[in-house]
């Protein structure tokens, strides 16, 4: 199978002219390894249908190997039309006067041969060294008939076609493309995308297709993938669907921008909304020249009553929030009052501080205390929030739950930077899980209640309600979220209880042992001053212990001071004495004197290496005797220590 998709991608580089073998693969894979599919996946729609318009007159497709489809020139005039068929099975065989005739593909060059159809394809190999200049065990070719192409088969025997496309490589520039295509897709590319005034920074593996990465854009930006403009994309046919390898990215980082499509321009208008018996909204838009009615089906409100919403123009309206607020307690109490001013008495008490103290005063008071925290994010864009606030958020179902169970923060995210201020605190108090989670909500379904509670020892978010619900959706939504907080709040007060009587037990136990600690504090004193006391003994001892070791250092330096200089080595009457040291040393030192040396300059010797006479005693080997008991001015000489002699130490 390997050999036939060898010949199938030689074939289809050859018809296309895609010279980058990983795209050719990549549009063979995309096409299950079918030929004719992978070449009209790539080849111009028009072309391909102009193609197919002149097939009987230009062209016939054979089929080789089963898996292998080549397209070869018809030769027939136009006045033997009956016989088609004839004429191109016994012109498109290499059968004429049992010649073979190839096409050679090497090095982007096509040779044309013509070799006797008894010859081998290992005699194909060596005249194809003499084009190529490549030696035979290093030949790599594609397209002459996959597996029966072994050294010892004629060329007549494969079947070939006349002119048949064979592809040669020689084995290291195979190495080297497939070496190039790896490397490429394991290559990591950084795209470096600029929106509006925000810089986006990414890095994506090789095998990351431009789709994805548009998909990825939109979770960032909010803008969806069809809706996006860009420049900077390297052209490429089928965009989307290339892998970032084949795109011909730069490194080590590719510039990118990125933008909204432009929208046509809206009139001003006016919308009417108005349910009908059998759940149509009919909706009237009108201008000051003219005006329309539509019918829309109902797809965002199951409730049971008929709702009628005037929505005026959109300038004529106040906004809930000014543009880039920088103090967010300040933004939200202008948020209170202009919903209040906009949409009446019949709204919710917004709470008038930040996100943060919003939390505290609902999510982190004891667990008796506790209320859930409902986040409204509002957008002036969306279709979806007059209706919400006029007749959800109005309701008095609605408004009787959030007085008793919630605390409600309000916020328009209608301004970038009114967002960009929301999502900080959101991530700052509740971590960034929950900022995407915000940010990830369309325009198209807010406004929106975001519905938090205390989890576990985590504040975190429980569900969004999206504008597109109904009263009863909203109020199934809330208590839903209620049941699940009062579980938690049971079993957040159990846990709570059983804390204090912990806390309880080990304040008694904290007296218990402030009582015995008191009790146990003159022992401890007593045990202190002993310590006090053994610890000045240990310094004495010690103090004693250094000042006798530098009195003996002391005198082993006025010794060595003493000891004569070492004999040359062109003096005449030199004693070599060798001194045993004593277990558990078992070494032994060595030391030139002069003979004329006295015996006194041997024990200052030994005196400066450690070993003073008054600790060690000085034997001679033969006679045995102590020399330390020897008149000290005697020379070594007359001591008959010269010319050498080994002597040994004893502890006395």
């Amino acid at each position: 199978m390997a050999e036939n998709r060898e010949e199938i991608l030689a074939n289809f580089q050859g018809i296309t002219a895609i010279e980058d073998v990983a795209e050719a693969i990549y549009h063979l894979d995309e096409s299950n390894w079918d030929l004719l599919t992978a070449i009209n996946r790539v080849m111009p729609q028009d072309q391909n249908a102009a193609a197919a318009d002149a097939q009987d007159d230009t062209h016939n497709v054979e089929m080789i190997d089963d898996d292998i489809s080549v397209i070869t020139p018809k030769t027939h005039p136009p006045d033997r039309e009956d016989n088609n068929q004839a004429s191109t099975s016994s012109i498109n065989r290499n059968s004429t006067n049992g010649f073979v005739e190839l096409q050679i593909n090497w090095n982007n060059k096509m040779y044309g041969i013509k070799i006797n159809g008894t010859a081998t394809v290992s005699d194909l190999k060596k005249h194809l060294e003499l084009i190529s200049g490549v030696p035979s065990c290093r030949q790599l070719i594609s397209g002459l008939g996959g597996s029966k192409a072994v050294p010892s088969a004629t060329l007549g025997s494969l079947g070939l076609v006349k002119n048949a496309v064979v592809r040669l490589k020689s084995a290291d520039q195979q190495m080297v493309a497939d070496d190039d295509v790896a490397e490429r897709l394991t290559t990591t590319y950084t795209l470096h995308i600029k929106h509006n005034d925000r810089d986006y920074t990414l890095k994506y593996p090789g095998t990351k297709s431009v789709r994805e990465v548009k998909n990825d854009i939109y979770s960032l930006t909010d803008i969806p993938a069809r809706h996006q403009s860009w420049t900077g994309w390297p052209s490429v046919s089928g965009l989307d669907d290339t892998v970032l390898a084949m795109v011909g990215l730069d490194l080590p980082q590719h510039e990118l921008t990125v933008k909204r499509a432009p929208a046509k321009p809206l009139k001003e208008y006016k919308r009417i909304a108005l349910r009908t018996e059998d759940n149509t909204i009919i909706v009237e838009s009108s201008d000051s020249e003219n005006s329309s009615v539509e019918e829309v089906e109902d797809t965002g409100f199951t409730g049971e009553d008929d709702m009628f919403v005037d929505i005026a123009n959109s300038e004529r309206l106040q906004p809930l929030m000014s543009e880039n607020v920088e103090d967010e307690a300040l933004g939200c109490i202008e948020f209170a009052s202009r919903f209040r001013a906009r949409y009446g008495p019949n709204i919710p008490n917004f709470f008038e501080g930040t996100l943060q103290d919003a939390i505290k005063e609902s999510c982190l008071k004891p667990a008796k205390e506790r209320k859930l925290l409902g986040v409204y994010l509002h957008h002036e864009q969306s279709v979806l929030s007059n209706v919400f606030c006029a007749q959800l958020l109005g309701s008095d179902a609605v408004l009787q739950t959030l007085s008793a169970n919630f605390v409600i923060y309000g916020w328009d995210l209608t301004h970038p930077n009114n967002n960009n201020l929301l999502l900080t605190s959101v991530a700052t108090a509740l971590g960034s899980v929950a900022s995407m989670t915000i940010q990830s909500i369309p325009v198209d379904r807010l406004p929106a209640l975001v519905i938090i509670m205390r989890v576990r020892s985590n504040t975190e978010i429980y569900s969004v309600i999206n504008g597109n619900v109904g009263v009863s959706e909203l109020v199934g939504g809330l208590v839903e979220a209620l049941e699940r907080f009062a579980i938690q709040r049971d079993e957040d007060a159990r846990l709570e209880r059983e804390r204090d009587a912990r806390q309880r037990v080990k304040l008694e136990q904290d007296e218990a042992y402030m009582r015995s600690l008191e009790a146990d504090r003159a022992k401890e004193e007593i045990k202190k001053q002993q310590e006090i006391e053994k610890n000045l003994e240990l310094e004495r001892a010690e103090s004693e212990r250094q000042m006798e070791e530098a009195k003996k250092e002391a005198l082993r330096s006025e010794a060595a001071a003493r000891v004569p200089a070492e004999p040359g080595a062109g003096s005449r009457e030199v004693a070599r004495i060798r001194v045993r040291l004593p277990p558990p040393h078992h070494d032994c030192i060595e030391r030139r004197f002069n003979a004329d040396d006295t015996l006194a300059a041997l024990l200052d010797f030994l005196a400066s290496k450690g070993y003073p006479q008054e600790n060690y005693k000085v034997i001679s080997s033969w006679p045995r005797r102590d020399l330390t008991v020897e008149s000290h001015n005697s020379t070594l000489k007359s001591l008959k220590l010269c010319p050498q002699e080994t002597v040994m130490l004893e502890e006395r």
